[in-house]
């Protein structure tokens, strides 16, 4: 197991470039949150937090839905098994009754998107009402996990680049950088 190197660490912030100042990402939610209460203020919605990405944006988001909705977390990952493809890991199951209730999942980044299509599948084979999700950056690429894969309420639409910020990280670090940067030539 390797070492982090913090001296590493602090260079990729001082070096990284700004991509979204905090006041636009704080712009990006507000939005955020108008859309998603416009859709879902009168549905008794259960918010599920993917942690550990959806943890900031979240708490972000939280606090601009002004009406009634139940509030959790889980914590899901995904690995590769030779014969049977991947598998989704339950750090954290849904801990909440959804089934019958609309559901908003709301995570940090889409990027690929594995982890995320199968969880908002378990959730729909599960019961829940429907299935919308809430990402505060979208990368903009060719390599979703599905075609259709596509977040209903997006913040930011994103180049394809190594990004850390607002819940997202450089190798674990970073998640609480006050806006969203693109680590130095990557």
């Amino acid at each position: 197991m390797s070492t982090i190197d913090s001296d590493e660490i602090k260079r990729v912030y001082i070096e990284a470039d700004l991509l979204h100042s905090q006041a636009e990402v704080d712009a990006a939610i507000t939005t955020m949150a108008a859309e998603i209460t416009e859709e879902l203020s009168e549905r008794d919605p259960v918010i599920f937090a993917i942690m550990n990405g959806g943890l900031v944006i979240a708490g972000q988001l939280l606090t601009r839905l002004n009406f009634p909705l139940t509030a959790s977390y889980l914590h899901a990952t995904r690995y590769r098994n030779s014969t049977s493809g991947h598998q989704l890991e339950w750090k954290v199951p849904p801990m909440v009754e959804f089934k019958d209730r609309p559901v908003l999942v709301v995570d940090d980044i889409l990027d690929e998107g594995h982890t995320l299509a199968e969880v908002m599948d378990y959730l729909k084979a599960e019961g829940a009402a429907s299935v919308q999700c809430a990402v505060l950056v979208d990368k903009k690429h060719d390599r979703k996990a599905r075609p259709d894969l596509k977040a209903d309420f997006v913040g930011i639409e994103i180049i394809d680049r190594y990004i850390f910020g607002y819940g997202m990280d450089y190798k674990g670090y970073w998640r609480n950088a006050p806006g969203i940067f693109a680590v130095k030539g990557m």
